[in-house]
């Protein structure tokens, strides 16, 4: 969609400190844009790592109007709002980027071409969750290919899953391991340039967008697949259409390490035992017989929040209780995952 070497501003007003940033956190981690400024008016003056500590030197300004004179090109929603919807106070900032001639990569339920499509010019808006128009239905094909499958589960949303994913894709990559990466959401869709935009894709048709998209990876001896949602969460329909469409042979599980609920508004869920939970994504994969087994063969933690000393005690804990490897892929690294995906 666009050139590498373009480079990108992130607008995170009012996220770069919580949650909802994790599109623009995503971005810093991973994308291969120069990123010459973060834009979130609380900490401009400060780069990201003084502001909340990540490891960032990226500077955070206060406007657009001061990432346009960095010459950035292109602007990237970093947010994202409860129900991915846009905002009507992002109008003023989306309309002078794109008046001024910058891109905008949009990872948003509402389609911005409709709405703002009248600014363009020479620029152009990238819909990441715009999907196709219609998708296969899956008839489990995916368990005929010859290669490892493995799906990134979590025990709640916004649990880790992308991240532990990318990070996994990238150890095998630099093994030699001929890998594929499928995205199934905005941030994922935004850093590889393809993928599917699984949460907009209609229901009876999400496990055949699955499909459809690991069979374009069928020449690859392992395939990793970006998760969504859990099997937990009363309003998550995104895993099983991610088991039945992949036919995945490997999971990883991903879990928050200081939660024991989940994420507010159903923060009166508890998370089930990691060792129960476990047993349950294998049952439903494996449907008493009738499809692909899958095994999980690793944990992710995501110990943010946490000192060194109560990570390594957590993961400690959680290797005890599951019997399997365990790490925080971005504190401790991702080599004991990669291992035991080249193992079994």
């Amino acid at each position: 969609m666009f050139n590498r070497d373009q480079k990108i501003a992130i607008y995170m007003e009012g996220a770069l400190d919580n949650d909802s940033g994790k599109m623009g956190f995503g971005l810093m981690r991973f994308s291969k844009h120069p990123i010459v400024c973060v834009i979130d008016s609380k900490y401009a003056g400060k780069t990201v790592e003084e502001a909340v500590g990540l490891s960032y030197t990226i500077p955070v300004v206060s406007s657009v109007n001061e990432a346009i004179a960095m010459e950035a090109e292109i602007m990237v929603l970093g947010i994202a709002p409860s129900g991915g919807k846009f905002p009507d106070e992002w109008d003023k900032p989306v309309s002078l980027a794109l008046k001024s001639g910058l891109s905008l990569i949009n990872g948003l339920h509402d389609d911005l071409n409709s709405r703002f499509g009248h600014l363009l010019k020479n620029n152009k808006i990238w819909d990441v969750r715009k999907p196709k128009s219609n998708y296969p239905i899956a008839t489990g094909k995916a368990a005929e290919l010859n290669n490892k499958r493995v799906l990134m589960v979590g025990t709640d949303m916004a649990a880790g899953k992308m991240t532990a994913g990318l990070e996994l894709y990238t150890a095998l990559r630099k093994r030699g391991t001929s890998v594929g990466f499928v995205p199934t959401g905005q941030i994922g869709i935004t850093l590889m340039g393809n993928g599917i935009p699984l949460d907009a894709v209609k229901v009876d048709q999400a496990a055949g967008a699955v499909e459809q998209a690991v069979l374009e990876e069928a020449d690859k001896d392992i395939v990793i697949i970006e998760g969504q949602g859990s099997l937990a969460h009363p309003g998550s329909t995104a895993t099983l259409p991610l088991l039945r469409g992949s036919q995945a042979t490997h999971l990883i599980l991903c879990h928050k390490a200081f939660h024991s609920h989940l994420r507010y508004p159903v923060s009166h869920v508890p998370i089930p035992p990691l060792d129960e939970f476990i047993k349950l994504n294998e049952a439903v994969a494996h449907v008493c017989g009738s499809l692909q087994p899958a095994k999980t063969v690793g944990v992710a933690l995501n110990t943010s929040g946490m000192t060194d000393k109560e990570a390594k005690a957590k993961i400690e804990e959680t290797q005890g209780l599951t019997g399997l490897p365990t790490t925080d892929v971005i504190r401790f690294g991702v080599e004991v995952l990669t291992d035991a995906v080249l193992k079994e």
